[in-house]
């Protein structure tokens, strides 16, 4: 049943179902466990972090019950030959016993390989990485509440994950809550229309550890931003640990009540920088040896040379050539077959290189200034203007660092920038000719990476 189930799941990507599941088979079926044969210690890593959460919830949706699954090198498994998945396992298969702290993990929707032994160190994320390591050692006794911040794919979420696992894995009896910003604000919709608030605020303001990812979506939401004011009163109060996250820092987030803000700013605010070129030497170095697969040294310098923006676009690559080689059965040993693997990931990569100077050089053109303009401390209302856009372009639209950008424009600081971004912002919800030169502006320098 299992194998049909999955071979129907997979029917439009016969690579997979063949790679990955047709080998498998069926070493033993206990009352509260199914342990399934794979042919190496490759699949069996590969399959474990890309596909049992997958496996679980088919047969949990067969079943009506979770199911313990777990994998194991099967010596005498012939993949041409497999022995299948015995159609009645699902039957015998009973209740799981009481949750681990892994299992309690998964039904958070905590990734099983977002751990703290899985993080790469590096400049841009060693701070986050200590604080992290920190609160997870002593939940509320430090860095409370833990705001993380920084742009999409470093990892912000792989810590949230990681401090999870690691407060469960001391205390599996902890009660952890991980929920993105939009999850809490449609469950707190949803409980108004039920009339359940009270069921809503006991699951969240009773604990221990509260992590809540993308919390720039409050933004301009005032009821949830209310709700969410009292939930973290009562968790702080009560000295229980809160771990945020955002895409920037608090005092950039627009429209957020100032009480809200204040309270953001009480604990440890950590920045997220991208990885320089030897931290993604040594991610790409780390999963390679994690499933055993073997990349010569160029190869795996030539992917973290052109593949910078983020991790998680490195890892997409990543997992692409790994891929490969277990489709194929052959090394990769040659930049040109890697380039060619990679190339729509690596065309992506090269056009969404915009700098600072760039979109200075747009902005200049666009208003009829002079570059000089750019970088001057005359604020005339005509300069000041093109000059605020400019920096809110080089916010949204590069990876640089406040700091970086305040730099660019003739060495303000980061709290310049952010006035200007907020200006920015107010004055396109208010100034419809702002608002429109601005996308304008993004439409443009969106053609110019091409």
């Amino acid at each position: 049943m299992l194998r049909a189930d999955l071979q129907e799941l997979f029917s439009a990507s016969t690579d997979i179902y063949k790679t990955w599941f047709e080998p498998m088979s069926c070493i033993s079926e206990e009352d509260d466990s199914l342990i399934l044969g794979v042919p190496s210690d490759f699949s069996a890593i590969w399959v474990q972090e890309h596909y049992l959460n997958l496996i679980k919830e088919r047969l949990q949706l067969a079943m009506g019950r979770p199911i313990s699954v777990s994998l194991q090198v099967d010596e005498a498994l012939c993949p041409a030959e497999p022995k299948p998945v015995r159609r009645e396992v699902a039957a015998a298969l009973a209740p799981v016993a009481a949750p681990d702290p892994a299992a309690v993990a998964e039904q958070l929707r905590i990734k099983p390989s977002n751990t703290f032994e899985n993080f790469v160190v590096g400049e841009g994320n060693a701070m986050a990485h200590a604080a992290c390591m920190a609160v997870a050692s002593n939940p509320g006794g430090a860095y409370n509440p833990l705001f993380l911040y920084g742009d999409t794919g470093l990892g912000k979420t792989h810590l949230m994950h990681a401090v999870a696992h690691c407060v469960l894995r001391n205390n599996p009896a902890a009660r952890v809550a991980y929920v993105t910003t939009e999850n809490f604000t449609n469950e707190y919709v949803q409980a108004i229309k039920t009339e359940s608030l009270p069921q809503f605020r006991k699951r969240y303001r009773s604990v221990d550890v509260l992590l809540v990812d993308d919390v720039q979506f409050l933004s301009g939401k005032e009821g949830i931003q209310q709700e969410f004011f009292h939930t973290f009163n009562q968790l702080f109060d009560s000295h229980k640990q809160i771990v945020l996250s955002a895409d920037r820092s608090p005092s950039e987030i627009s429209k957020l009540e100032e009480r809200l803000l204040s309270r953001f700013q009480w604990g440890a605010a950590m920045d997220i920088q991208p990885p320089d070129r030897e931290t993604r030497m040594a991610i790409l170095s780390h999963k390679a040896a994690k499933l055993k697969l073997e990349l010569p040294h160029e190869i795996i310098a030539f992917m973290a040379e052109r593949v910078s923006r983020n991790v998680r676009r490195l890892e997409g690559a990543f997992s692409r050539v790994a891929l490969h080689v277990a489709v194929t059965q052959k090394p990769v040993t040659d930049i040109a077959a890697v380039e060619r693997l990679l190339h729509d990931i690596l065309l992506e990569e090269a056009q969404s290189q915009l700098t600072v100077e760039l979109i200075q050089q747009r902005i200049v053109e666009h208003y009829n200034l002079r570059m000089s303009d750019m970088v001057s401390r005359r604020r005339p209302a005509n300069i000041a203007l093109p000059r605020q856009i400019a920096m809110y372009l080089s916010r949204v639209l590069t990876s640089h660092s406040l700091q970086e950008i305040g730099e660019a424009f003739g060495g303000r600081d980061h709290g310049t920038v952010i006035h200007a971004c907020k200006t920015v912002e107010n004055l396109m919800e208010t100034d419809e000719s702002v608002l429109r030169a601005v996308e304008l502006l993004k439409t443009q320098l969106g053609r110019s990476r091409n």
